[in-house]
C-alpha cells in the first residue's frame, strides 16, 4: 500500500517567546522540521509528504523546498482535524495516510513503521500512545471491554473519571484513506475549542465498528514536543543521549 505523509506544521508556538516558527526553532544542529520529514521520506516518496503551513508560512515552505515535499496552507487555523482535511486535499493518492507532527524530533522510524504495518494487517486506524504516571493535559484514551481503542477525550473536555486514565494520545496515527476522508467530512467543531479535533475521527470510526488499534510507545520520549524553551532543552538533552550510545555501540 502506498502511504500518504501529512505533517502538520501551522502553529504560532507562541509559548516559544519567538517569532521564528516553532518547527524551524533548532534542536542539535537541526531544524525541528527537519527530524520528522526525515521519518516521513521513510516511509512514503517525498511527492506523497505534505507539510501543512500557516504562521510565517513563506518561511517554512522555504525551509522545506529542497526537499520536494508539498505544502498546504491552513487559513484560517480550526484545529487538527482541519489541518489533516487541508493536507489531504492537496496531496496525491496514497491508501495509508500518516500523521506526524511538525515538532516531534524523537519520534523514531521503527515506531511509525509499526503503526503502518498494524494499518496494512486489517486495523482500520492506528493511534500512538503512551503510559504516563502524569499525564497532565493530554489527550485520554478510553478503551472498551475488550481492551481497543473507543474514543480520544481532549483534557479539557474530559469529566474526572476521564482524567484519572494514565494512557494518552502521542499525537501520531495511521489511517485508510477511505474511510478517513468520510470522518473528516463529518467532523463538528463541538468541544471547548471550537476547533475540528482530529481525535473525534476516532470516535467517528468506532461508532462504525471499524477496527482502532493502539500501539504504546515503549519510551515516552517519542512523544516529546517542543511548545517551550524547557522543552526544547530536554529533547537537546534526550537527542545527545543517543547520539553518545551509539558512539560507545
Amino acid at each position: 500500500m502506498k502511504c500518504l505523509v501529512a505533517v502538520l506544521a501551522a502553529g504560532k508556538g507562541t509559548r516559544m517567546k519567538s517569532d521564528l516558527p516553532k518547527v524551524l526553532h533548532q534542536a542539535s544542529g537541526r531544524a525541528l522540521l527537519d527530524f520528522v520529514l526525515d521519518i516521513g521520506q521513510g516511509v512514503a516518496e517525498a511527492d506523497h509528504i505534505v507539510v501543512v503551513v500557516g504562521h510565517r508560512a513563506d518561511c517554512v515552505s522555504d525551509h522545506v523546498k529542497d526537499r520536494g515535499v508539498l505544502t498546504a496552507l491552513q487559513e484560517p487555523q480550526l484545529g487538527t482535524g482541519d489541518a489533516l482535511r487541508v493536507a489531504m486535499e492537496a496531496a496525491p493518492d496514497g491508501d495509508i495516510v500518516v500523521v506526524l507532527s511538525g515538532d516531534v524530533p524523537l519520534l523514531r522510524q521503527t515506531t511509525v513503521d509499526r503503526l503502518v504495518d498494524s494499518v496494512e494487517k486489517g486495523a482500520e486506524a492506528v493511534v500512538l500512545t503512551a503510559v504516563l504516571a502524569e499525564p497532565g493535559a493530554y489527550g485520554r484514551v478510553v478503551r472498551g471491554p475488550g481492551g481497543g481503542v473507543l474514543a480520544i477525550i481532549e483534557a479539557k473536555d474530559a469529566d474526572a473519571e476521564t482524567l484519572l486514565l494514565n494512557e494518552v494520545n502521542a499525537g501520531v496515527y495511521a489511517f485508510r484513506r477511505r474511510s478517513l476522508e468520510q470522518a473528516l467530512a463529518s467532523l463538528k467543531p463541538d468541544n471547548a475549542q471550537g476547533e475540528y479535533y482530529l481525535t473525534d475521527v476516532i470516535r467517528w470510526l468506532t461508532r462504525r465498528i471499524l477496527p482502532v488499534a493502539a500501539a504504546i510507545l515503549d519510551d515516552p520520549d517519542e512523544m516529546q514536543g517542543v511548545n517551550t524553551r524547557e522543552d526544547l532543552h530536554r529533547v537537546e538533552q534526550v537527542l545527545a543521549s543517543r547520539a553518545k550510545a551509539v558512539e560507545s555501540w
